[in-house]
């Protein structure tokens, strides 16, 4: 791994730059940078007096434009953007001119929410646009063109072409951004958001500062490259940022996203303990406890967030979590689309409300909730994998079959993908590439042990009778290595077919013990009996019986001996 940026040696200057780029964001109104600085700063040792930063220059400018400047950032601290911006016209200073578009830009945006959310509700969005882009576009393009804008109004550039799908455009304007004003988080992030995968990382021309380790690490997660994003957590923890609940809560979210359960809730309930009134990333959280079916855990931690501020996003979600969790479908969707008349941008809100409409039978609405959900982001493998599972139950299997490719494409090593995708193949009849997917599912770890199972079964349609063999003689194993249940769902469709297998070929011994071992389940014991009695009849006749009483050896009508089952060790 390359090692971090040279900057993290000292952590006073680290502390001081963040001091500094707080107080900045702070007067433009950029909150959630200023919360992720602060949070950052906590983490770091107090400064004495002697080492805080002064204060950022004052102009000419910034000296008349104080008094609107002030007036119009408590406007703007009350939500009035029109009359901030009003207030912000004639003035001429950097900071006062980034107010002022910023202030349109956010003015356009809550009237598109209201609409969205009272005109049309959260299902019929239709078309709803923020009226302000052109125009902002068109007047910040001349300033760009002029070579006029600082770091943040670069970073507010970006985010109108963003807004507006001019997405090569943005790209270039937010790695601009963050040359300008490095330590400003929000461009990164926003930066984030678009690149789409490794290549088009590598290829950024970058800043070289100690923030793009964080950046780092937050692509990494998002592009599921969970390993390196531990890794470079993990440095970054050990390079002095140990206390920080930022890392903690990403490196929760990291082992979530590579269904490590039981490791991310034991994060999740330190950085619970450390920072109990955070309401931040608690729906992931929640998505766990939902998972491990932790009814208890999950009702005190709804009841808790509540108590906090049940108007927000994360606690609509988290309730929705625990009503789906006791089956009552409509009262979870109910508070899904609570959580997106608070957020209509809110990514987890419309895949969970997806959920609950396939629950519902309510497909139609499912698929617009997971088509909404990838409208906020295409990186959203769930929702396109519950695309893929929507058109599965109306039997479209053309249309699952492009769903379940881009759910593949964003987790390529995701055994579900990969069944899912398999799956579709087989009912297409692409029986090679249907193989493929069943075989690398398995590869790559299948959480479901349903791989084999499929693999050996379509072998089994295809008359691949040692194929099959082999692939339950691999499941077989498997199960049994783990010390599995005997119980496990198909454990006795393997040895019923394994059975007749080592019959066919005259392997009376590994048939015997096959027969013997069905005898332990119910729904196969009649069989094992009827295989032993043929066995024992065979044995008594000696070998002098006509092989077409056995049916077909196998493909090649050559004997093939797999090797014997070390079955004999286990109890059922």
């Amino acid at each position: 791994m390359a090692p971090l940026c040279s900057e993290f040696g000292d952590l006073v200057q680290i502390k001081r730059q963040l001091i500094s780029v707080i107080s900045l964001c702070k007067e433009r109104g950029l909150v959630h940078s200023v919360k992720w600085a602060s949070e950052l700063a906590f983490a770091l040792d107090p400064l004495p007096k002697d080492e805080l930063p002064p204060p950022p220059p004052f102009t000419e400018e910034d000296t008349q434009d104080l008094d609107a400047f002030a007036l119009a950032k408590s406007y703007f601290d009350l939500k009035e953007y029109d009359r901030a911006a009003y207030f912000l016209r004639g003035c001429r200073s950097r900071k006062a001119y980034f107010l002022y578009m910023y202030s349109r830009y956010l003015s356009g945006e809550k009237k598109k929410d209201d609409e969205t959310v009272d005109s049309l509700g959260p299902l019929e969005k239709g078309q709803v646009r923020n009226e302000a882009l052109r125009e902002l576009r068109v007047e910040l393009s001349k300033k760009h063109s002029a070579g006029e804008l600082d770091g943040f109004t670069l970073y507010l550039y970006g985010v109108v072409l963003r807004k507006l799908d001019l997405l090569n455009e943005a790209v270039g304007v937010f790695v601009e951004a963050t040359h300008a004003l490095p330590l400003h988080w929000g461009a990164w992030l926003e930066l984030c958001n678009l690149v789409t995968n490794i290549e088009m990382l590598k290829s950024l021309s970058l800043p070289d500062c100690w923030i793009k380790d964080f950046f780092k690490a937050h692509i990494y997660t998002e592009l599921q490259m969970i390993k390196e994003a531990l890794q470079k957590y993990q440095s970054l923890m050990e390079a002095g940022f140990s206390k920080s609940t930022y890392i903690i809560s990403q490196i929760a979210v990291a082992y979530h996203n590579i269904r490590d359960i039981d490791q991310a809730l034991a994060l999740f309930n330190e950085l619970r303990n450390q920072d109990p009134y955070r309401i931040e990333n608690m729906d992931t959280f929640s998505n766990l406890l939902y998972v491990k079916s932790m009814k208890p855990e999950l009702s005190y931690l709804a009841h808790n967030l509540v108590e906090i501020d049940k108007y927000r996003v994360e606690t609509c979600c988290v309730i929705g979590n625990y009503y789906s969790l006791r089956t009552q479908h409509e009262k979870a969707a109910l508070y899904f689309q609570r959580a997106l008349k608070l957020n209509p941008r809110c990514l987890g809100a419309w895949t969970l409300m997806g959920h609950e409409y396939m629950e519902m039978k309510n497909t139609s609405a499912a698929i617009q909730a997971y088509r909404h959900a990838i409208e906020v982001n295409k990186r959203d493998y769930r929702a396109w994998y519950g695309l893929g599972q929507t058109y599965e139950i109306l039997k479209m299997p053309f249309y699952c079959l492009y769903y379940y490719r881009k759910a593949h494409q964003l987790r390529p090593n995701d055994s579900r993908m990969l069944v899912a995708l398999g799956e579709s193949y087989e009912k297409l009849s692409q029986h090679v590439e249907a193989q493929k997917c069943y075989w690398r599912a398995y590869s790559v770890g299948d959480v479901e042990k349903i791989a084999l199972l499929k693999l050996a079964k379509l072998h089994e349609q295809l008359n691949e009778s040692d194929d099959a063999a082999q692939t339950y003689f691999i499941y077989i194993q498997g199960i049994f290595s783990c010390g599995e249940q005997l119980q496990h769902a198909e454990v006795s469709t393997a040895l019923r077919y394994l059975g007749q297998y080592y019959f066919r070929n005259r392997q009376y011994d590994e048939a015997s013990l096959c027969a013997q071992r069905c005898c332990d389940y119910n729904d196969a014991r009649e069989e094992g009996k009827a295989l032993l009695r043929q066995i024992s009849h065979v044995r008594d006749q000696g070998d002098m019986l006509s092989p077409e009483l056995f049916g077909p050896l196998s493909n090649n009508n050559t004997p093939r001996r797999l090797s014997p089952l070390n079955l004999s060790s286990l109890t059922p």
